[in-house]
């Protein structure tokens, strides 16, 4: 396993992952419609969409969960991430600034195991999704 640089007897319960932040852009739904293939034109269409009564296009879930997902990974490593389940409790908008903070919430010391919760606040700090994750980490003392 990749060592991120910390163990697992490193870690505490309360521990604050790194945050980032993303400012939404129309850019970024549309790479994703493409790289993803969600091409639903609720996400790209403005005419489509307030044709729905909504006020524009708007984020795909996905795409928040991938960027929330980015948090955990880039602390744990990807290669260390065993579990990872997104709830969807908000829409994005083009314009939104999101940030992604997450929290270690529990240790399984028998398996090396840290239990994380994962959120994306908009800028009125609202949550727009929220995750628990687990990953393990490498003991200090492994070969």
């Amino acid at each position: 396993m990749k060592n991120k640089g910390f163990f697992f007897e490193d870690i505490s319960i309360g521990d604050v992952l790194p945050r980032s932040e993303l400012k939404v852009t129309r850019t970024h739904i549309v790479k994703f419609a493409g790289a993803g293939g969600d091409f639903n034109p609720i996400h790209h269409d403005e005419e489509y969409a307030k044709a729905l009564g909504l006020p524009s296009v708007f984020a795909m879930g996905l795409m928040s969960a991938g960027y929330l997902s980015a948090i955990l990974t880039n602390w744990a490593g990807v290669e260390n991430v065993k579990q990872y389940k997104v709830r969807y409790s908000g829409l994005v908008w083009p314009g939104d600034l999101l940030t992604f903070e997450g929290r270690v919430e529990g240790l399984d010391n028998d398996l090396g195991e840290v239990s994380c919760s994962l959120h994306a606040l908009n800028q009125n700090g609202e949550k727009v999704i929220q995750a628990e994750a687990k990953a393990h980490l490498p003991a200090r003392n492994a070969n």
